[in-house]
C-alpha cells in the first residue's frame, strides 16, 4: 500500500493519543470504535465487559447511570447575575455509578479541570492519589472553539452553581465524574480526536437526560410547588415522581433532622426535612451518548431510596430566596 502524509499523520496521531491519554483500560486502540456498527449491549448484564465489548461502544465500567437534579433556593452569586431559572429545577450532573451501587471518582488526572477537588484525593481518603486544583481556563472556554455558544448559554442557565461560579461546578462534575464513564475516554474519539472534544460531548450528554426529566413539571401535576408555608409527605413527592418517572428516583434532603426541629421533638425519625435532590437511575444501551437508557429504581443494587423524614407533613419544598430566580 502506497503511504501518503495523510497515513503518517494518522499514525502520529494515533500514537500520541496513546501516549497522552490515561483511559479507564490499558492499550486501548483509538481505532475502530464505529458504535453503529455494533449492537447496542444493555450496561449491567453478562456483555458489558470490557473483554466481551467494545468499551466506547458500550458503558462497561459505570453502569448504573444517575442523572441528577437540584433544588437550590439561592446562587450566593446573584450579583453577578448567577440565578436560578424559574418553574424548573436545575442540573447537578450525569455519574456512573458500579452495577453493584457503589462508585469511584477522578478517574483521569490527565483531564482534571476542577478549581476545588471534592474529595481532594482519588478515594476519599489520605491514602488516596491526590487531585490537584486546576488552575487553568474555566471549562466553559473549552466550548467556544467548538463553536457552542447556543451549548454555553443553555448551561448557564440551567446548570447552575451555588456559592461558586457556574464553570468551576461543571469543571467538577467532568473531572470527577466524566472521566469514569468507558465511553469519554479520549481513545474512542479516533485517531483525529480533538482535544476537549469529549468535554463538549458530556455537557451535551447530560443535558439530554435533563430534558427528557421534568422533575418541576412531575411536581406541579399533583400539586406539590415551592412554598415557605406548607409542607408535604415525603410519600406524595415519592408518588408524583415514580408516577412521572415510571421507577423509584433517589429522593435527598437537607437541612436538619426532623428530631432536631420543633415540629419533630420527641420523634425518632431522623431523616433531614429539605426537599434538595432528585437522582433518575438507568441502565443504557450502548454508549451513555445515544441516551437510551433503561429506567431503573434507585435502590436495584440495595440501597436507600431516600435520606428524607417520613413523618407525614415533615418535608419543606421552599421557595426560592427574592432576586435568585428568574
Amino acid at each position: 500500500m502506497r503511504v501518503t502524509p495523510y497515513h503518517v499523520e494518522v499514525v502520529i496521531l494515533a500514537l500520541l493519543v496513546q501516549g497522552s491519554s490515561a483511559g479507564l483500560y490499558a492499550n486501548i486502540s483509538p481505532l475502530n470504535h464505529t458504535c453503529a456498527l455494533q449492537s447496542p449491549v444493555l450496561s449491567c448484564t453478562d456483555l458489558a465487559n470490557e473483554s466481551k465489548s467494545d468499551s466506547c461502544c458500550t458503558e462497561t465500567f459505570g453502569g448504573l447511570v444517575l442523572a441528577t437534579q437540584l433544588w437550590q433556593t439561592y446562587t450566593g452569586h446573584e450579583s453577578a447575575k448567577q440565578v436560578n431559572p424559574k418553574d424548573t429545577w436545575t442540573i447537578h450532573g450525569l455519574w456512573p455509578d458500579f452495577c453493584n451501587g457503589s462508585y469511584t471518582q477522578y478517574c483521569d488526572l490527565s483531564r482534571q479541570y476542577d478549581p476545588l477537588p471534592s474529595p481532594n484525593t482519588t478515594t476519599g481518603t489520605p491514602s488516596g492519589t491526590p487531585v490537584r486544583p486546576w488552575t487553568g481556563t474555566n471549562i466553559g472556554e473549552f466550548l467556544k472553539p467548538f463553536g457552542k455558544l447556543d451549548l454555553l448559554a443553555f448551561m448557564n442557565k440551567y446548570w447552575i452553581a451555588q456559592n461558586q461560579p457556574n464553570s468551576d461546578f461543571w469543571g467538577h462534575e467532568f473531572s470527577k465524574h466524566a472521566t469514569c464513564f468507558s465511553s469519554f475516554d479520549v481513545e474512542c474519539y479516533g485517531p483525529q480526536y480533538v482535544q476537549h472534544q469529549e468535554v463538549v460531548d458530556f455537557f451535551e450528554t447530560v443535558i439530554s437526560y435533563y430534558q427528557i426529566l421534568p422533575t418541576w413539571g412531575w411536581l406541579r401535576a399533583k400539586d406539590i410547588a415551592p412554598s415557605n408555608e406548607t409542607a408535604y409527605s415525603l410519600t406524595s413527592i415519592q408518588a408524583a415522581l415514580t408516577e412521572g418517572f415510571g421507577k423509584r428516583p433517589y429522593i435527598l434532603c437537607s437541612g436538619p433532622a426532623f428530631n432536631t426541629t420543633a415540629a419533630g421533638k420527641g420523634s425518632k425519625d431522623q431523616g433531614k426535612v429539605v426537599l434538595s435532590e432528585v437522582w433518575y437511575y438507568h441502565h443504557v444501551f450502548g454508549r451513555v451518548q445515544r441516551g437510551q437508557g433503561l429506567r431503573v429504581d434507585a435502590d436495584i443494587a440495595g440501597g436507600a431510596l431516600t435520606n428524607c423524614a417520613t413523618t407525614p407533613g415533615a418535608l419543606w419544598y421552599y421557595e426560592r430566596s427574592k432576586g435568585s430566580e428568574v
